[in-house]
């Protein structure tokens, strides 16, 4: 029987690159592309697959929001795909969940490739969706935090210190970081970013703002279980009603 196998990453190239090395596979069937989370989710619903090749920072969601968000029995086989070595690559190889880290060669592939299938043959006995619960839990733990963040702009480098960012919002696949007199724009995924600031002091109120909590001046309820968050600067922004589980932590009993 094929695998049904679901590629899901940001860059048409990286898409390309995967579909042509599982071309010449005839134990695998490509059921669907997906261009960023949100897709990706809808996808595994409808297509029910046996792999995926998965990429971490994406629009919409990231990788980790995607497993999140998909409640599939059994748990495809993830091989993540990344640029960035920072995602504890070290947990893959750990718990037998591959990765694939940009840019790979067909040789790397095909043992990334090989390991999913020969999970996929003994994923009956319940060690695949054992060792992907540990990867995931490993993985998506917070990441160290820091107490700046550099950004490039126009041959400089900016050095923003955390304790003055007033709340971040997404755009597309970048993230605009605002302090009280300006914004700097930071090509990364909101979630990615997420994971680098304190937890204590920046809340996801919503798919697309972080906002830093000693910032909130006032939060008036709204209908619908939605709130306006009021900062001290005087913006306006909407913790929404999928994120009231987050209001314990802006101080709200």
């Amino acid at each position: 029987m094929k695998a049904r196998t679901i590629i899901v990453d940001d860059e048409e190239l990286g898409r390309g690159r995967l579909r042509q090395l599982l071309s010449n596979r005839p134990e695998i069937e490509l059921v669907s592309e997906c261009a960023d989370g949100r897709q990706a989710v809808g996808a595994i619903q409808k297509e029910k697959p046996d792999l995926i090749f998965l990429d971490i920072q994406m629009p919409e969601l990231d990788g980790f929001e995607v497993l999140e968000a998909i409640s599939a029995d059994p748990m495809p086989v993830i091989v993540f795909v990344t640029a960035h070595d920072k995602f504890a690559l070290r947990a893959f190889e750990v718990h037998a969940v591959d990765y694939l880290l940009k840019p790979f060669d067909r040789e790397r592939f095909e043992s990334a490739l090989q390991h999913a299938l020969d999970r996929l043959k003994h994923r009956e006995d319940g060690t695949q969706s054992e060792a992907q619960a540990a990867v995931l839990t490993e993985v998506a733990a917070p990441a160290k935090t820091v107490d700046r963040i550099a950004i490039k702009s126009g041959g400089r480098i900016a050095i923003v210190k955390i304790a003055d960012i007033a709340w971040i919002e997404a755009a597309h696949n970048y993230v605009e970081i605002h302090e009280d007199k300006q914004a700097h724009l930071l090509r990364e995924n909101i979630g990615a970013l997420e994971t680098r600031l304190p937890q204590d002091k920046f809340v996801r109120i919503s798919r697309s703002v972080i906002v830093n909590v000693d910032r909130i001046k006032e939060l008036e309820p709204l209908f619908h279980g939605e709130y306006t968050v009021t900062l001290q600067n005087g913006k306006r922004l909407t913790l929404s009603r999928r994120y009231r589980r987050k209001l314990p932590q802006l101080g709200v009993g």
